[in-house]
């Protein structure tokens, strides 16, 4: 089945949507005023947490981190955090940093995951979109070269920034991940803080910290235990645990 797509304008996307953004561009949104949120998710080395068929691309935008009497692998994402409008979209819906908007921006609605299929219907955009404009994909292949392009830079920058944001995290004292499948922990730091941590660790390898698993459930806790992993036994400030278990 072909897949068509033209932007209606519509600014659904850009509302209530946490945007990951490369360092770089967490470094800018976090200059101009905008608050970054930190998302952190993390599986064993005994693959815990993470289907097969996933471990390659979950392992390179992972950094390898201590947990215990074993080790975890924590991908670390800096997200623009956008509860409402983004604070960039004016009164008519138009981007206002059109030309130097996020990457992940600039190549919705594709995913940048790629074990997550494009699915109109998990999209914000309304039925007309999906019913007119070029074709998006045929046969299963991207059509749009430029965007492709894009998604591997997306990806790339994913792999090449891990050791910076872990450092980033050892700086802002972040070191409590979810396990994969299991929910996101997300932090809310002081943006001035996080603004001369980033400057601080441009470059520099990640700080050796003990990370420990905050779970949904005692079933998940059990499992990470027997394995040699450490549990989170108090919360942080500025932070709140996502559950993605079904209720």
């Amino acid at each position: 089945m072909n897949t068509h797509f033209s932007c209606v304008g519509c600014g659904k996307c850009c509302n209530d949507h946490h945007v990951p953004l490369t360092l770089e561009e967490a470094r800018q949104w976090a200059a101009d005023g905008g608050n970054v949120i930190v998302l952190v998710e993390g599986f064993l080395r005994n693959g815990l947490g993470l289907p097969l068929q996933q471990r390659e691309h979950a392992e390179r935008r992972s950094v390898i981190v201590p947990s215990g009497n074993t080790e975890a692998f924590v991908a670390i994402t800096f997200a623009a955090y956008n509860a409402g409008p983004c604070r960039n979209l004016d009164e008519d819906n138009r981007c206002r940093i059109y030309e130097r908007r996020p990457l992940v921006c600039r190549i919705y609605p594709m995913e940048i995951n790629p074990h997550i299929p494009l699915n109109p219907g998990a999209k914000d955009c309304p039925p007309q979109s999906w019913e007119q404009g070029p074709a998006l994909i045929v046969g299963g292949k991207l059509m749009d070269l430029e965007l492709a392009e894009l998604i591997r830079r997306s990806r790339q920058a994913d792999r090449d920034d891990v050791q910076a944001k872990a450092a980033v995290c050892a700086l802002l004292g972040i070191h409590t991940t979810a396990l994969k499948g299991d929910g996101f922990t997300a932090y809310l730091p002081d943006m001035q803080a996080f603004a001369h941590a980033i400057e601080q660790t441009t470059d520099q390898p990640a700080m050796t910290t003990e990370w420990v698993f905050h779970v949904s459930g005692l079933d998940i806790a059990e499992q990470l235990l027997d394995a040699g992993a450490q549990i989170a036994t108090e919360v942080p400030a500025n932070y709140a645990f996502i559950s993605l278990r079904a209720a």
